[in-house]
């Protein structure tokens, strides 16, 4: 008897050796059933919850490691459903544009930064819509800085690019140089292009670029990854891999050197894209990368006018945008991407495209199914009141970025007339018919702070807090609605609502550390809120220096 005690008593120390419990915490969560849970303590063995309480479960688990979370308030993980891992690692290190106010402003930056450059000099962040006028700039304004060398410069959503002389003459890009389909040369009075290019346009410059080694990808991968711990993003949506980042996040899911998670599309525009699907869906044991979609492109922005509008826009008479696949080549992506297993997340933001990509993923239901593979919508940003409910119908995910609104609210009273406007970034709507919207940030487009997001989902007003009371306030979340989907929406989108997105027993240690209460806080202050230490699987990712 006396051995059977101690055999016990051994077994009992050893399943509590690698037991941690963190108390003295402010802890929410979501739940699965709904609900949000408060509590002050958390226990997590192996990387996965055991079990949130109060601060007496302590006394169940004596062997534990302890850790005094000294009040701070404690959230799950957040999820960031819509980002792009590789551009946002590129951006940190190449020529950022962002927030400013001038072409000559850029052409100065600009400038500086080709000092010491020998080759193509690549950036982005431009915006034209902060600029006096809001034209779109010319060659001839980075000619000014900057002519020896090619330069191109992303917009700020990624769809357009602002090229130079050099960049065009190496393009060999002449008058004579058609449009594309799905895409825009603009032109001067001239005749001649302008130096920006629009959507399927971009690829006439950029495919002159050169290639981007596996060394660059790590390292972008790795810089990325560094600033999206320090933000609390436990979990990243990849929207678009090539073949090549492909092919490093598997190297780096075996090695198990990923910094975060990462479930990633894969790009339709990829020419491997078929090789890829063949390969099969891929998913490591420890729920670090999963490869199970394809992610799929409708129209263009609505800051470059590519966005596809059913009326025509109201400051550009006679222009719709630009679809850049029709409905039959997306049904054709749908039927290969769902052929293989995969889903569909298709960009979607103009009325248009929305409608056109609804009637194909119908379309494509009806006749081979894949309806239960959890499709999306990328961005959804403009929809007609009437297609909003065939999202729920045809079981589609809104995918959104609040922070998009708060950014493009000036833009788009400019863009869209009040009609265009009624199914406008509609989250509310979208939460009340009982679809999932899978919250996120668009990073680099947008900056990947996710309480930036937060704080636009549940004001629509900029950090000045105008316009007051919100832009379009019918559409605001709760600070409940909002966290669900910056946490279970998106782990519900990538088929993962078991494993993250919310501290239950069962599922991963993924949670961070706050400097403030953001169900307390004043709403003013929500944008504000710091991470002070971020953990994935039970492990300290990211700790914030004093």
């Amino acid at each position: 008897m006396k051995l059977i005690i101690s055999l016990l008593a051994t077994a009992s120390l050893s399943c509590f050796a690698n037991t941690t419990v963190i108390y003295n915490v402010n802890g929410y969560t979501p739940t699965y059933k709904g609900e949000t849970q408060h509590f002050s303590a958390l226990v997590f063995k192996d990387g996965k919850i055991v079990k949130t309480g109060n601060d007496s479960i302590k006394n169940s688990f004596p062997d534990a490691t302890a850790i005094d979370g000294k009040q701070a308030t404690l959230l799950p993980g957040l999820v960031d459903a819509h980002g792009h891992v590789i551009g946002l690692g590129n951006n940190l290190s190449q020529l950022d544009v962002r927030n400013t106010r001038s072409a000559d402003e850029v052409g100065k930056m600009l400038a500086e930064f080709a000092k010491d450059k020998q080759s193509w000099i690549i950036g982005r962040g431009w915006n034209q819509e902060q600029w006096p006028g809001g034209e779109f700039p010319t060659a001839a304004d980075l000619d000014k800085y900057v002519k020896d060398k090619p330069v191109v410069l992303s917009r700020v959503d990624g769809h357009a690019v602002w090229v130079n002389s050099k960049a065009m003459e190496l393009a060999g890009i002449a008058k004579q140089t058609p449009s594309p389909a799905g895409g825009e040369i603009l032109k001067l009075d001239s005749g001649l292009p302008s130096g920006v290019f629009i959507d399927k346009a971009e690829t006439l410059i950029t495919q002159h670029v050169p290639k981007v080694s596996h060394a660059s990808i790590n390292t972008a991968l790795d810089n990325a990854g560094k600033h999206l711990l320090g933000l609390g993003i436990t979990s990243t949506h990849d929207a678009g891999i090539d073949y090549d980042t492909w092919q490093v996040y598997k190297q780096r899911s075996e090695q198990s050197t990923l910094p975060v998670r990462i479930v990633a599309m894969l790009s339709a525009a990829d020419p491997q894209l078929e090789t890829m699907l063949k390969a099969g869906k891929y998913k490591d044991m420890n729920d670090m990368l999963s490869i199970r979609s394809v992610k799929v492109y409708a129209d263009g922005a609505l800051g470059s006018r590519g966005a596809a509008l059913i009326e025509e826009y109201a400051d550009r008479k006679n222009h719709h945008g630009l679809m850049l696949e029709t409905q039959e080549k997306l049904e054709q992506l749908f039927n290969l991407s769902f052929s293989h297993g995969f889903s569909a997340n298709t960009h979607a933001i103009g009325d248009k495209a929305n409608h056109v990509v609804l009637d194909a993923y119908e379309n494509v239901f009806k006749k081979t199914g894949g309806i239960l593979l959890r499709n999306r919508i990328e961005h959804a940003q403009i929809v007609t009141p009437e297609d909003i409910p065939r999202f729920k119908t045809l079981k589609i995910i809104p995918s959104m970025q609040p922070v998009h609104a708060t950014s493009d609210m000036h833009m788009a009273e400019q863009r869209l007339t009040e009609k265009q406007l009624e199914g406008a970034y509609a989250w509310k709507t979208f939460l009340a018919q009982g679809s999932v919207i899978a919250a996120g940030s668009d990073f680099p487009v947008e900056l990947a702070n996710p309480f930036d997001g937060l704080y636009s989902a549940i004001t629509r007003m900029d950090h000045n807090q105008l316009p007051e009371g919100g832009w379009r306030p019918q559409e605001l979340l709760s600070r409940d609605e909002a966290l669900r989907a910056f946490t279970l929406g998106g782990a519900y989108a990538a088929h993962q609502e078991f494993k993250v997105g919310s501290l239950e027993q069962g599922k991963w240690a993924d949670f961070i550390l706050i400097d403030k209460d953001y169900y307390k806080a004043p709403i003013s202050e929500i944008h504000d809120i710091n991470v002070t230490q971020t953990w994935i699987a039970g492990e300290l990712k990211y700790k914030k220096e004093e």
